[in-house]
């Protein structure tokens, strides 16, 4: 029985770190860093100052609210992965870039970080995500930011 116990234990053990190597902490393979999100209130500042030079903005989820987002369709799916793909190969590495989604919570999002994974692996160096935690309607909508028409 004590055998059997200690088996058991010592599998529980080894399953608990398998899935732990495998299931990191919610943010550690994030492909983006903390300084790579901007606040939607800064990105609504620069909208609305037509002076300041406005960065190019992607709409990598359902549908392009901020507004002068393009919409790319959801980047989970290859096909629009795809699309960013090509549009992106036409900007200078250094271009002004923001991609947001806003579907739901950063931990659940299927879309932002294949979108963020690209920018990374294409080697643009002027690249930011739209930091909306919890969704588009309550973080930019609801703020009464600026919108597509």
């Amino acid at each position: 029985m004590k055998r059997r116990i200690s088996i058991l234990l010592l599998f529980a053990m080894a399953t608990s770190t398998l899935v732990s190597c495998f299931s990191p902490a919610q943010g550690q393979n994030d492909p983006w860093t903390p300084q790579q999100l901007l606040a939607p209130a800064d990105l609504a500042k620069t909208l609305k100052d037509s002076k300041s030079p406005q960065p190019i903005i992607f709409s990598i989820g359902m549908q392009a609210i901020v507004k002068g987002s393009i919409d790319i369709g959801p980047a989970m799916v290859a096909e629009n992965l795809n699309v960013l793909k090509q549009k992106l190969s036409k900007l200078p590495k250094n271009a002004a870039i923001v991609v947001y989604c806003g579907c739901c919570p950063f931990s659940r999002c299927p879309n932002i970080r294949p979108a963020m994974a690209l920018l990374k692996e294409m080697q643009f160096t002027n690249y930011k995500l739209l930091n909306l935690p919890q969704n588009v309607k309550v973080d930019w909508i609801d703020k009464g930011y600026p919108m597509n028409e």
